[in-house]
């Protein structure tokens, strides 16, 4: 059940993207919101499921292989679109894209977080699949199982590895550049995954775990906002 509601994510979106590219070309800012929020619904909803999936024995086999998986499909249909404010950060920084369309962008980014947060509590609150049943009673689930400096300093980590990770495989050709990012987000996870989640994406952070957020503001945006934010400006500095 839960990989049919993901698949469906999956595919609505993309007639979403499509009909949103055969209607609004002629109004660039409009278009650019639209697809970039679309994009970043479907990572969001897809995530938040799958954080549902963890325990599913094998473990983390089962887990790690569906991250894989879902992280390819997302590079695949979701090309174009960042979905993550710190990749935003980079074309706004080398002059590539103007501060309008940036912040565009990543009101995009937010607005889809909290959509697709909505969403998936409507979905979970059917309990259509097991692990549904009592999804919306865990409150703040906190990814942070470390003290909030190595927290900081492991999405901050995370946060740099991927960004350069990123920037050089940019060379590399499109249909094995996904499986690289894919291979890497997952290897994070199964490196970080327990400690902080291995999140290193604000919006998706807080669409994941907007509870924390509400008890406890600012220890959370300084791990998972702050800290994958100044990792992309240490990589933007260096290169």
């Amino acid at each position: 059940s839960s990989l049919l509601l993901m698949s469906g994510v999956v595919v609505t979106v993309g007639l979403c993207r499509r009909l949103v590219r055969r209607r609004l070309r002629s109004r660039p800012h409009l278009f650019a919101f639209l697809v970039e929020m679309f994009s970043t619904f479907q990572i969001c909803a897809c995530t938040n499921e799958l954080s549902l999936l963890g325990n599913v024995e094998p473990k983390p086999h089962t887990a790690l292989t569906l991250t894989y998986g879902f992280t390819v499909l997302h590079g695949l249909t979701l090309a174009g679109s960042t979905c993550n404010p710190c990749g935003t950060l980079q074309p706004m920084w080398g002059g590539g894209t103007s501060l309008r369309m940036g912040a565009l962008k990543i009101a995009a980014q937010f607005v889809a977080a909290v959509l697709a947060r909505v969403f998936m509590h409507f979905i979970w609150s059917l309990e259509m699949a097991e692990p549904h049943f009592g999804a919306l009673s865990q409150g703040c689930s906190s990814p942070m199982q470390t003290t909030e400096i190595q927290a900081f300093c492991i999405e901050l980590l995370f946060s740099v590895v991927f960004q350069l990770a990123v920037l050089r495989a940019e060379s590399v050709n499109p249909k094995y550049r996904v499986h690289l990012i894919a291979l890497l987000i997952t290897m994070l996870v199964y490196a970080g995954g327990n400690l902080t989640g291995a999140i290193f994406n604000p919006a998706l952070a807080f669409s994941l775990h907007a509870d924390c957020f509400y008890d406890k503001f600012l220890s959370y945006s300084l791990v998972y906002w702050i800290a994958p934010s100044l990792g992309k400006f240490l990589i933007l500095y260096v290169f």
